[in-house]
């Protein structure tokens, strides 16, 4: 099955670019895109721009409306996602729980819907 994983932190809670923990936790990112053989397969991910470069679409009654920004205020940011393949929940749970985010922030798993 197909999950969807999106990277929610606050801002400034990660380490700061430019310093040796960011360049771990960097490290740590990249080496996720390996998967767990067998059991994990990383599909795709990304990092995200902040939220101020965000611009968010709404159409009702015909009428399309931009705001900039995302659409809800929250004190977490979604900052990314991965996509990935896994034999079952608790082993995309365990992906999930490697992922730097998840110790900043909070890293939301949902399955993906297969048409």
């Amino acid at each position: 099955m197909k999950y969807m994983l999106t990277l929610y932190a606050a801002p400034g809670a990660e380490p700061a670019p430019g310093t040796p923990e960011f360049d771990a936790m960097m490290e740590e990112y990249m080496k996720l895109g390996e998967g767990i053989p067998g059991v994990v397969t990383f599909l795709a991910g990304e990092g995200l721009l902040p939220v101020e470069t965000a611009t968010t679409v709404r159409k009702r009654t015909g009428k399309v409306e931009t705001m900039d920004g995302p659409f809800a205020e929250t004190r977490e940011h979604l900052g990314g996602f991965y996509l990935i393949e896994a034999v079952d929940l608790d082993a995309a749970l365990r992906f999930a729980a490697e992922i730097p985010a998840a110790r900043y922030g909070s890293v939301e798993v949902r399955p993906v819907m297969e048409y």
